[in-house]
């Protein structure tokens, strides 16, 4: 890749790695003494949106403003360009059969990539008005899709095409079984990362534009997805930001984790991961060189941690799992 800022980056020679920073003892058995953070790939401009394909051994990730997918090949290492144009493409996910979901910022619109390679859309409109920009996405056991939709790809000419939002910060549902595009959440700024609890009764939804603090929220999640019990887990505090979520096995949420730009903020010292327990106490921190703008589970065994920071994508061997594979 030759499109963007390659970061040179050195694996730490002596385990533990530095680089992993035990915030509460709890952390402890998660992290796997003898491993390191590694840099898999670099040279992208924004990185977003990660998914592990096991079937195939590999994972794509979203490079926004250069208007493609990336995909990077587990044994071979080699990364190349899945999808250009991409339309922007921000939030992947497979869906419950398997196939490649995609929030698209200049098309405003949800996809689904068929078996064959044919694109079909599954919501673009909502009340008749455009969507402005989903942003991340995750399928339920059910086939039910979540997703939020931030107007961050209509903002400027960056990572999609200005324009002006027809509709209030949301976040949506498709129901599996009729296909109808619900809307169940708008009292949220900037809704960006979500993901779900082991078990899927509980949603995690970040709210990337809250003030005075970035913040994540739970909600349990009902029949027919009818949300409640509103709380909040995690509040970033000072001037950490939030942004794509991930959660293991254990409940434990693990998120992209970077600075609000407030000035004389020491962005390199909160860049990263930062880890959460199920009750929001922050028990670890992946430090990276770069901002995570988002992460998913993966590998083998679903316990490898791959991390789209910025201009490259990152990976760490964890002592758990993903909540689902």
């Amino acid at each position: 890749m030759t499109t963007g800022p390659h970061i040179p980056f050195q694996t730490q020679p002596r385990y533990p790695d530095p680089s992993i920073e035990v915030l509460d003892p709890r952390f402890l058995k998660l992290r796997l003494f003898s491993s390191s953070v590694e840099q898999l790939a670099s040279g992208l401009r924004w990185a977003e949106g990660p998914v592990w394909f096991g079937d195939g051994r590999y994972l794509l990730l979203s490079d926004i403003p250069n208007n493609r997918i990336m995909r990077w090949d587990d044994a071979s290492g080699h990364v190349s360009e899945f999808r250009a144009p991409s339309h922007n493409a921000n939030g992947l996910a497979r869906d419950h059969l398997g196939r490649l979901l995609t929030c698209e910022h200049q098309t405003r619109r949800v996809t689904r990539t068929e078996y064959n390679g044919r694109v079909t859309v599954l919501a673009d409109h909502f009340d008749g008005k455009r969507l402005n920009s989903p942003n991340d996405i995750v399928c339920q056991r059910t086939g039910a899709v979540w997703f939020t939709d931030p107007p961050f790809g209509i903002g400027g000419d960056w990572e999609g095409d200005a324009a002006p939002a027809e509709l209030p910060h949301a976040v949506y549902r498709i129901d599996p079984h009729s296909g109808v595009l619900q809307q169940v959440l708008i009292d949220l700024q900037g809704p960006n990362g979500l993901a779900f609890s082991p078990d899927e009764s509980v949603l995690y939804v970040v709210e990337s534009r809250a003030q005075p603090h970035r913040q994540v929220w739970a909600y349990r999640v009902g029949k027919d997805g009818a949300l409640s019990d509103k709380r909040l887990v995690i509040d970033a505090q000072g001037p950490g930001a939030l942004d794509g979520i991930a959660v293991d096995a254990t409940g434990h949420i693990w998120c992209g984790w970077g600075s609000d730009g407030s000035v004389g903020t020491d962005a390199a010292a909160l860049d990263g991961v930062r880890v959460f327990t199920p009750e929001g106490t922050a028990i670890g921190h992946i430090h990276l060189p770069e901002r995570c703008a988002n992460l998913c589970f993966g590998g083998a065994k679903y316990n490898r941690l791959f991390m789209a920071s910025s201009h490259s994508l990152y990976a760490l061997y964890t002592n758990t799992r993903g909540a689902t594979d």
